[in-house]
C-alpha cells in the first residue's frame, strides 16, 4: 500500500491536524482534503470512497472522522487494518475526542503518527511499540537524572545542616538574652511562651507535628528590641536567604521543606473525614495510618499500623491539663510518649501529663504527645481481606470473580475504592456487581466503589470477564479507604485540670486512612 496522508477532521469537512507521508504540493492535499466532505457519507462505521486518482478510508469517532488518503492501487484489507491502528492511537494521547484536545496533543499525535508509516509504508508495528518509541526511553537519560536527584539531595542535606546550625545559634542568643527575664514569666508578657517549655520545634508548627523534632526555643516580645528579633518565630534570616539563594543560583531546585501533605493520598483521606468537626478549646485528635501487603494466593506480607495523638489548646486558661485514656489493646501495640510528658503517670494511670506540671501545654499547636506502632504477620489483624480470584475461560480471556469481607467488625470503612488493572485497550464485561464500577479506558483500571463496609454490609462481590488476557494483568489491586473508627482500642475518657482535677470540656477526633494497602 502507498499511503498519502492522515487527518483528523471535522464531521462537517473542518481539518484538525494532518500528516502526509509522501512528497506533495501543499495545494494538492489541500485540495484532497476539502474533497473529503462532499464524498462521504453516514452511517457505517468503516467505509471508503474512491475518485479517479486516490481512495478515501475513514472511520466516525464520536465527532470526528479518521481519515486515511491512498492510491488506488493499495490493499483495502491492509488499508482498513492501518485504519484501525490510527484508531487505536488517537485515545491514547487524548482523553475526549473532541477538536480541543486534538489540538493541543497535536504533536503527540503527529509524532505517533510518523511512526505508524515511513515514506508512504506501513511500519510492522503495534500500540505498545508505538508508545515506547514516541517516549523515547533512554538509559542515558535515567542516569542523568538519577546524578542530578542525587546533587538535589545533596543540596537539600546541606541546606538542612545549614538551617539546623542557625537553630543552635538562635538557642544561644535566646538562653543569653533571655536569662535575665526567666524569672517572671507571664502569660502576654516577657518570658519564655508556652512553645518553649515544651519544646516543640517550628516545623511541628507548619507541618504534621512529630514526636522526635528538634528542639526549638521560641520566646515571645520582650522589652529588647534585640532579643525579639533574634527569636522570631518562623523568622528568616538573611543567611538563610543567601543560602537558599546561593542555591538556586547554581540551578538547584529548591522546594520548602514543610511537604507538600495536600497532594499525598494520606492527606485527601483526612481532609474527606475531618471536614466538619467541631473543635473546643481542648481538641484531642487520634490518627491511625495503615500499610498493608496481601498475596494473590492469600498470606499476609506486610502490615504496619502507626498512629500519633495531638493536642491542641486554644485558651490559656487550660494550659495545665491531664488527658486520662483508656487503652482496650489486644493487640500488643508499641506506646511511646513524648519526652517531656511523664512516662510513669502514663504507664500507672493511663494518664497525659507534663513532667513539670507547673508548666503549661503550648497554645495553639498541634502537640503530638503519644505515638504508637504496631507490626505484625498475624493474619488476623487484616481489617478487609479481598479475594480476586481470574481463571482462563478457554476463549483466550479471562472470567474475573472479587470477594471482599470486612474482619474487624468493629470497624466502619467509608470511601472504599478498590483499583483492578485491566489489560490495555480491554474493556471489561462487569455481570454483577455491589455498589458502583467505573471503567478508565485512559489508564486501563476498573475502580470499584463501595460508599460504606461494616457490620451490616461486610461482604460483597464483583463478576466480570476480559478477553485476550492472562489472570496475571489483574493484579496488584490497590484498596484505599477512610475510617472514623480507629484501628487502635485508645480513646480519651476525660479531660481535667492540674490544681483541682476538675472536668474541661474538650472534643475529639479519630480517623484510619491508608497510606498503601494492595494485594500482589
Amino acid at each position: 500500500m502507498v499511503l498519502i496522508a492522515a487527518a483528523v477532521c471535522t464531521k462537517n469537512g473542518k481539518v484538525i491536524i494532518s500528516r502526509q507521508f509522501v512528497e506533495m504540493t501543499k495545494a494538492r492535499i489541500e485540495g484532497l482534503l476539502a474533497a473529503f466532505p462532499k464524498l462521504m457519507t453516514t452511517g457505517k462505521q468503516h467505509t471508503y470512497v474512491e475518485t479517479e486518482s486516490v481512495r478515501y478510508v475513514y472511520q466516525p469517532m464520536e465527532r470526528l472522522y479518521m481519515l486515511l488518503i491512498t492510491t488506488k492501487a493499495s490493499n483495502i484489507l491492509e488499508d482498513l487494518e492501518t485504519l484501525r491502528l490510527f484508531s487505536k492511537v488517537i485515545p491514547e494521547y487524548c482523553h475526549t475526542l473532541d477538536e480541543k484536545e486534538i489540538l493541543e496533543n497535536a504533536f503527540n499525535l503527529i509524532f505517533a503518527f510518523d511512526e505508524i508509516v515511513a515514506l508512504g509504508y506501513r511500519e510492522s508495528v503495534n500500540l505498545k511499540q508505538i508508545k515506547t518509541f514516541t517516549e523515547m526511553d533512554s538509559h542515558e537519560e535515567k542516569v542523568y537524572q538519577a546524578v542530578r536527584q542525587t546533587q538535589e539531595r545533596e543540596a537539600h542535606q546541606k541546606m538542612r545542616e545549614k538551617a539546623k546550625e542557625l537553630q543552635r545559634q538562635r538557642l544561644e542568643a535566646a538562653k543569653r538574652g533571655g536569662s535575665s527575664s526567666l524569672g517572671g514569666r507571664t502569660t502576654h508578657g516577657s518570658g519564655i511562651s508556652g512553645l518553649d517549655a515544651f519544646g516543640i520545634s517550628s516545623s511541628s508548627v507548619s507541618s504534621t507535628p512529630s514526636i522526635e523534632s528538634d528542639l526549638k526555643p521560641t520566646v515571645q516580645k520582650t522589652q529588647k528590641p534585640a532579643a525579639r528579633n533574634a527569636l522570631k518565630l518562623g523568622g528568616k534570616t538573611k543567611d538563610v536567604d543567601s543560602f537558599v539563594d546561593q542555591l538556586k543560583s547554581e540551578g538547584e531546585k529548591i522546594s520548602s521543606l514543610t511537604p507538600a501533605s495536600a497532594q499525598s493520598s494520606a492527606a485527601v483521606a483526612k481532609t474527606k473525614i475531618a471536614s466538619d468537626v467541631h473543635t473546643e478549646s481542648v481538641h484531642l485528635k487520634m490518627e491511625d495510618k495503615l500499610t498493608v501487603r496481601l498475596g494473590r494466593d492469600g498470606g499476609l506480607q506486610q502490615f504496619e499500623l502507626s498512629g500519633l495523638l495531638t493536642l491542641r489548646i486554644s485558651d490559656e486558661n487550660f494550659g495545665r491539663i491531664k488527658v486520662h485514656l483508656r487503652n482496650n489493646d489486644s493487640h500488643g501495640i508499641q506506646l511511646q510518649t513524648h519526652p517531656n510528658v511523664d512516662k510513669e503517670l502514663f504507664k500507672t494511670r493511663s494518664v497525659i501529663g507534663l513532667k513539670n506540671p507547673a508548666k503549661p501545654f503550648p497554645l495553639n499547636t498541634d502537640v503530638g504527645v503519644l505515638k504508637w506502632r504496631f507490626i505484625t504477620q498475624d493474619e488476623s489483624a487484616i481489617p478487609l481481606t479481598i479475594n480476586c480470584w481470574p481463571s482462563e475461560n478457554g476463549e483466550g480471556g479471562c472470567d474475573v470473580n472479587i470477594e471482599y469481607e470486612l474482619e474487624a467488625q468493629h470497624l466502619e470503612l467509608q470511601d472504599v475504592s478498590i483499583a483492578i488493572p485491566l489489560p490495555m485497550n480491554i474493556q471489561p464485561s462487569v455481570a454483577e456487581y455491589d455498589g458502583t464500577y467505573n471503567y478508565d479506558a485512559r489508564k486501563h483500571i476498573l475502580q470499584w466503589n463501595i460508599p460504606i463496609i461494616d457490620g451490616n454490609n461486610k461482604s460483597g462481590s464483583m463478576e466480570f470477564s476480559c478477553n485476550s488476557s492472562i489472570p496475571g494483568d489483574f493484579f496488584p489491586l490497590q484498596v484505599s479507604f477512610v475510617s472514623k473508627t480507629p484501628y487502635a482500642a485508645l480513646s480519651a475518657t476525660d479531660v481535667v485540670l492540674v490544681d483541682d482535677d476538675s472536668a474541661v470540656k474538650y472534643s475529639s477526633e479519630t480517623m484510619l486512612f491508608v497510606e498503601k494497602y494492595e494485594i500482589v
